[in-house]
Formats: structure tokens, sequence, C-alpha cells
């Protein structure tokens, strides 16, 4: 019976971690530079962030990582307290996805740096990327972040891009973070919205310290913050700026995380923004040009104490399943993360500690996070990026005391997240400075994957390889005449028979810095035929794709849908 129990047990070893670490190999070769010279000059502890987006148009994701310079241009980067590694060109890079597959169909993976010849190889000091094709040719466009000077990218379609921040009225020398691209007034083209943060200056540079008095980064409260800014698009390759009128004006904080999505069911984009140490705002659109910030009356301003928090990423999905969409907020230690159930109308509950992320949140500084199904069983899971921003006290003494460990959560069918031990092997116990987080299926393979920047460190890459592969879908819109081509702000459904609809959101923002893959990705659980795939086009028009096939990525076009069926929601 022993030597039965010893076969038994030999027979089943153990199943590999979800995910696998895999930059380096695949040749994702990049080191974030902060140009830190031990000023403590709060933008270097901030950045960076990344998109994923398929800017050639061959189908798969490709790579671009913001980088960092130095803040005193008369100083050379060796002159830094960590200088960029020796052959790595300055600025932001591109890497182009060579994705192809062996000869039993597995999916090779390898990136090839392709900056120069793209024309995105920009020195700034750089935050964050919003994709969107904002002037609707089919081809994503990149705009980027940064501290003292933003540029909006054209993609040409031949694989380069054109600087047309001037031409296009886009341009904002104060420290911008994150961005999204939305149509907020329905009118087919893509609106821009840009977080804002504080108003510091090296020149300006205040000196903070930490609790044993040795010298530290600012918290953000010891500057003014700066107003964020709406920018809409008036076709012809020009935005017009409607802050003011448009009522984002009445309230501000120092911006860092944003998402666009319906929060209160009224068929039009709002928004939600991420206040590093004041309230959140929720932006409700009111159909008319104006916003009114509804986050004390949604419950999404404070915590469930009443104060505000350091929240920094933010991410919006439907984790409980009744349709709508809930917020994911990322604070400092101590704070927790935030989740907040979305009760329909836009009247949120604060449901962290009763969700289990509490007491596993507390003890870290959350910045990129993300909601997406890792393990296709069709309930959104939870991916959280840490990095501190003030000393840690277990790390004192090291050149950068910051770095802290990322989370994986697998929700319990919509009541519970469960923190994932050992979720990528090894790599899950590193402490990394951890900032931008960006999703989306990299080798094509049915599962999501996780983008994840490291500030004064690597990019790392981690591979989806969760087993068994249960069933999926994938949907690629592709919006008609006029729309946004990648229909970004459509809300998709998949029916299945006696089983409630699962709703997900066309999007390519949220988490932190970070552009994500705007293709919507729907776990199944298990091979029960899918009746049909509902669309609500960015616009307003709904069409249905009947008994649409699995495991697969399908394209929608915008037209060549039926009617919704009767009674659907």
């Amino acid at each position: 019976m022993a030597a039965a129990a010893l076969l038994a047990g030999a027979a089943t070893p153990p199943a590999p971690p979800p995910f696998r670490e895999v930059a380096a190999e695949t040749g994702l070769r990049f080191q974030h530079f902060t140009g830190s010279v031990g000023e403590h000059y709060i933008p270097e502890i901030m950045g960076a962030g990344a998109a994923l987006f398929d800017y050639d148009g061959d189908g798969d994701l490709d790579v671009f990582l913001v980088q960092g310079t130095m803040l005193d241009p008369s100083r050379p980067p060796s002159a830094a307290q960590f200088p960029p590694p020796a052959g790595q060109p300055p600025g932001c890079r591109l890497f182009r996805n060579d994705l192809t597959r062996d000869a039993s169909g597995r999916p090779l993976l390898r990136f090839t740096d392709v900056t120069e010849k793209a024309g995105l190889g920009r020195i700034l000091y750089g935050m964050g990327a919003a994709v969107g094709d904002y002037d609707n040719d089919g081809r994503p466009d990149l705009y980027v972040t940064a501290f003292g000077g933003n540029v909006l990218f054209h993609n040409n379609g031949d694989g380069t891009f054109t600087d047309v921040t001037a031409a296009a009225g886009v341009g904002d020398m104060r420290w911008s973070t994150s961005a999204t691209f939305f149509d907020y007034d329905r009118d087919g083209r893509l609106d821009l919205y840009v977080a804002n943060y504080i108003d510091f200056t090296p020149a300006g540079n205040k000196k903070c310290f930490d609790a044993v008095g040795a010298r530290d980064y600012c918290r953000p409260l010891v500057y003014r913050s700066v107003p964020d800014r709406l920018l809409h698009n008036e076709g012809g390759g020009r935005f017009k700026d409607v802050t003011e009128a448009a009522g984002i004006l009445k309230a501000d904080g120092p911006g860092l995380g944003v998402v666009a999505g319906d929060f209160n069911g009224d068929g039009w984009l709002d928004l939600y923004v991420a206040n590093d140490g004041a309230p959140n705002q929720l932006w409700i659109n009111k159909g008319d040009g104006t916003f009114e910030d509804q986050g004390l009356l949604s419950g999404t301003a404070l915590s469930a104490d009443g104060l505000p928090q350091g929240s920094m990423g933010v991410a919006a999905g439907d984790v409980d399943g009744d349709g709508d969409e809930d917020l994911l907020v990322t604070n400092l230690p101590r704070e927790k993360a935030a989740l907040y159930i979305d009760h329909g109308k836009g009247f949120f509950q604060e449901a962290t500690d009763a969700w289990g992320l509490g007491a596993s949140t507390a003890a870290f500084t959350g910045f990129g996070t993300g909601l997406f199904d890792y393990d296709n069983d069709g309930w959104l899971d939870l991916f959280v990026a840490n990095g501190a921003v003030s000393n840690v006290e277990a790390l004192r003494g090291q050149p950068y005391p910051f770095g802290e460990r990322s989370l994986l959560f697998h929700n319990l069918g919509g009541r519970r997240f469960e923190e994932v031990a050992s979720w990528a092997g090894p790599a899950s116990e590193r402490r990394e400075v951890s900032r931008g987080v960006a999703l989306g299926d990299i080798d094509n393979d049915g599962l999501v994957d996780v983008l994840v920047t490291n500030n004064n460190g690597p990019v790392r890459l981690y591979l989806n390889q969760t087993q068994p592969l249960r069933p999926w879908l994938s949907v690629r819109l592709q919006g008609g005449p006029g729309e946004n081509s990648a229909g970004l702000g459509a809300r998709i459904g998949l029916v299945r028979r006696g089983r409630p609809t699962l709703w997900r959101r066309v999007r390519t923002d949220g988490s932190y810095l970070s552009a994500s893959d705007p293709r919507v990705h729907f776990g199944l659980g298990d091979d029960t035929p899918v009746d049909a795939l509902l669309v609500e086009w960015p616009r307003g028009r709904k069409e249905a794709w009947l008994h649409p096939r699995t495991r697969t990525l399908l394209t929608l076009r915008e037209g060549e849908g039926r009617p919704w069926p009767e009674g659907v929601r």
C-alpha cells in the first residue's frame, strides 16, 4: 500500500505556476532610467509606463516602453546614481512582436527593437502612454505623457510615426501622468483626457525626511495639485481644450490613474480618476458636453473610513458578474486597495475586506493593476504591481530601498478574491519597484499575459501558461465609417443558455501610466455553446452575432450583425 501511494504521488507532479517571466529570453531587454542624482526629485520615483498595441497591423501585440532621462539636462546620464546599462540607447523604445509558430503550432515569441525606424526614440522625462486611433484611419496612434512636455505620435501605417503634437494642439508642459482616449460626446471621434499631478519643479524641490531622519521622497501634498485636461476631437487632426466648459475644473487633485466606463448605465461614457492623497473623482457624463463629479455621492471618493487615500492605479470590470462595472483602486500601505462594488445607477459600496483583499494589500504600495480572467474560468481575477515611494524599513541601507513583490488574486466565483502563492515561481518573490501594468494575449494562445514595468529596473513579461487550457473566445471590434476604428468604449456581452450574460468593455485605459490590449477576452470555463455575442457600439447601435465559434479570435464589424434578441439587456 505504501509503495502504491508513492507511485500514485509520482504519477501526478505538481502543476507549474500559471505564469513564467520571459522578457529577456524573448528579446525584450530594457532598463528604466530615473536620472536620479541624490536630490530626491519626486518624478524619479513615479515612472514609468508602457503600451501593448498592434502598431503594424500584423495581428500580434507590440510593446512600447516609456523611458526617463536626466531632469537636469546640463548633466550627462553617467552622472546619475544609477546610470543606464552599457549599450542601451537613450529614450523610449518600441519592440516589434515577431511571433511565429513551430511545426506543432506552438507559439514562438521574439521581440525586435525597431525604435529608430519607427521614429519613437524620443528623449524626454516620460511617464505614461495612451493608445487610440484619433483620426479613424484604422491605425492605433500613441500619446506619451511626461514631466514637461507630452507628445502625440501619429501612426503613418508604414511602420513609422510622426510627431503631430503642435498641429493637433495636445501639448502640455505640466506634469502629466495617465491619459485615455474616449468618445465622450458620441460623435464618432476619440477625445482625450489627460490626468495631471502636481506643480513640482527641480528648482522648487523641497527636502523631506523619513521617521528616522533619513532623506526621503516628499508626499505630493507638500505641493499644489495641477488641474487635469479634457481635449475634444474636432476632426481634421485637431483637438480643442474644453476642460473649463465641460466642468472638469470644478474639482481637481494629484491625478495618477484614469479609466473610462459607463458607471451609471445611461449609455454615456464617464470617467473615474484616482488622486494621490485627495478625494477620487467620478466624472458623470451629463450627455450635453458637461461632467459632474459624483465621487462623494457614489461612494467612490474616499475610503470606508471617509478619508482620502494615496490612490495610484485603477481598474474597472464586472468582478461579481451582475453586468455592471466595479472599480478597484490601489493605495499606500495600511490603506489597502479599495474595491468598490457597483450596485447600479452609479452607486457603489466599498467591499475590500468582504472580498478578502484587505489583509493582503495593506502591506504594499500598489500602482499598476488590472482585472482579467487569467485561468479562463469566466471570472475576472486581479493583478497588482507594487513598489514603495518612501524608504522601506526592511531594506534600509540598500541602494534603492523601495522594492516590494507583486500580487495575483484569483476570483472565487464572484464572492471573494484569494491570493495566489508563487504565481510565477521564484519570480513571484522578486522585490522590485513596479509601476505600470499592461494586459494582453501577447502570444495569441488564448491566455492573457501581463507586462510589468519597474522603476529603475528591468521590464518583466509574465507569460500565462495556465493549465488545463479552458475554452475561451477573444473579440476584436472594427467600427464602421466615421467611427473609432477599434470600438473603444463599446460593450460586449457573451450569452450562454441558462447563465448570466458576461459583459466586458472595449478599453485600453486603466492601470497606471499604461495601455492594454483593446481585444476583449472571455474565459468560458467549460464547453457550453455560446448562443450569441452582443455588441453595444459607442454611439448606441446594438447588434448580435449568433452561435460564434470558440477558442478563436473573432473580428466583428459594425453593421454586419443582426438586431439584438428580444428581452436581452
